[in-house]
């Protein structure tokens, strides 16, 4: 009886912490998250911004992209060009990477408590099932470093189906932390070309950019067209067998 009135409690906590973390991040989007949204589209309005709050402008932009990291369907590359462009290469990337990997590492360790209830929250189930191949996969702990190394392949949706997994969680902060890096110095390098003027270096990291994309989405639908091939036959094996 003690045990289960203890659980009860645990699970009690764990649904208040879930549901006060997401009405925090709904707050900050809503009030904060708008007009920055609409800064990091103008870049020189943006550095004045954040030159006028100084360090509450830092932890307000990490905040930002903490919530971009927990909606999955806003892409984080305008962050990172603006952060590049505000803050300069090194100090950009280094926010962005820590904001990113810390919302990733909430995201997985709120999936491992609570389970795809949680996952719909944020996300559509279908595509967290396109990848659940990962669960029992030998090979999931270098797919998904490939995935966060990768730019452009939807980072924040695997941080869902990540808590899914039996990854453990100092496992998934490091490919989270390493993984993300490159992608976000090359897009900070680009907005502080822009900051520079110096357009050429700005296309070339784009063109990078953009090339490393179309070669690592063409690899991961491959793979994940295999595993849902082979998951299709597996049912209609099964089927003829009844």
């Amino acid at each position: 009886m003690q045990d289960d009135e203890l659980r009860k409690k645990k699970r009690i906590i764990g649904i208040i912490t879930a549901v006060l973390v997401i009405v925090f991040l709904g707050a900050l989007t809503y009030f904060v998250g708008k007009p920055l949204i609409q800064f990091v589209s103008e870049p020189d309005k943006f550095r004045e911004w954040v030159e006028s709050y100084g360090a509450l402008g830092v932890l307000i932009f990490i905040g930002i992209n903490m919530v971009q990291v927990f909606l999955a369907v806003i892409p984080g590359g305008p962050f990172e060009i603006a952060a590049g462009y505000a803050f300069g290469v090194i100090k950009g990337a280094l926010i962005c990477d820590f904001a990113m990997s810390l919302a990733s590492v909430i995201i997985f360790s709120l999936v491992k408590k609570f389970g795809m209830k949680f996952v719909e929250l944020f996300t559509d189930r279908e595509k967290v099932e396109n990848l659940s191949f990962l669960q029992d996969n030998p090979k999931s702990k270098a797919f998904m470093f490939f995935f966060f190394l990768v730019p452009g392949l939807p980072k924040d949706l695997m941080c869902y189906v990540a808590g899914l997994t039996k990854i453990s969680v100092p496992y998934f902060a490091m490919i989270n932390i390493v993984g993300r890096f490159p992608a976000i110095l090359m897009s900070t390098i680009g907005g502080s070309a822009i900051g520079d003027e110096k357009y050429t270096i700005f296309i070339v990291m784009m063109v990078v950019i953009t090339a490393l994309y179309v070669v690592g989405t063409i690899v991961y639908k491959k793979i994940t067209n295999k595993h849902k091939n082979e998951s299709n036959n597996v049912d209609e094996s099964n089927t003829d067998n009844k």
